[in-house]
């Protein structure tokens, strides 16, 4: 088990110092076409959204549910608190960070407390609705709501992935080391 923290650890240093996520380069956002689009055509958000999904493909089936729906939830509080203009640090290298921890978290999906893997599914949670919030302008409940809307049906695309590959010997983890090699090369820009 430390191990998996060690790397989960050494992730996040490494991506501290990454540059911005490919997915928020500062431009505005607004309205429902444009919150559903963005995170599909996002390639960082696009990753993470997936990424919680299979995580949560990997838990027990009667709390399969809590990943996405805290992700959801807690994309809202970080989007507010961007629209407000509060800032929080290291919000674009918390972004790629997801993806390669999420992508491990998915790898260690047996021996990583669920209660850790939720913990830091908030966290990255409030990184990308953050970055979306500092983004939006405009017809902003639309956008919002298209956001989150769209990070749900990537989180259940993920959830299906999962369900697919946690059907196959090393589907769980091949899938997870995947996502977090995906991450690296993002990071690396």
């Amino acid at each position: 088990m430390k191990s998996v923290f060690g790397k989960m650890f050494g992730a996040v240093v490494l991506t501290a110092m990454a540059t911005p996520a490919l997915a928020h380069t500062g431009g505005a956002a607004g309205g429902l076409s444009s919150g559903l689009v963005h995170p599909i055509l996002g390639a960082d958000h696009l990753l993470a959204m997936a990424a919680v999904g299979v995580w949560s493909a990997a838990q027990p089936a009667k709390q399969a549910w809590r990943g996405p729906v805290l992700f959801v939830g807690v994309l809202a509080v970080g989007a507010l608190l961007g629209v407000n203009g509060l800032s929080l640090p290291l919000v674009e290298p918390g972004i790629l960070a997801s993806i390669v921890v999420l992508g491990l978290m998915i790898a260690a999906a047996r021996v990583l407390p669920a209660g850790a893997g939720l913990a830091a599914i908030a966290v990255f949670a409030l990184f990308h609705g953050h970055a979306h919030g500092t983004e939006a302008v405009g017809a902003l409940a639309g956008y919002m709501a298209g956001f989150m809307i769209a990070s749900a049906a990537l989180h259940a695309t993920g959830y299906g992935l999962g369900r697919l590959a946690g059907s196959l010997k090393h589907g769980l983890a091949g899938i997870g080391l995947a996502i977090a090699g995906s991450g690296l090369l993002l990071a690396g820009g």
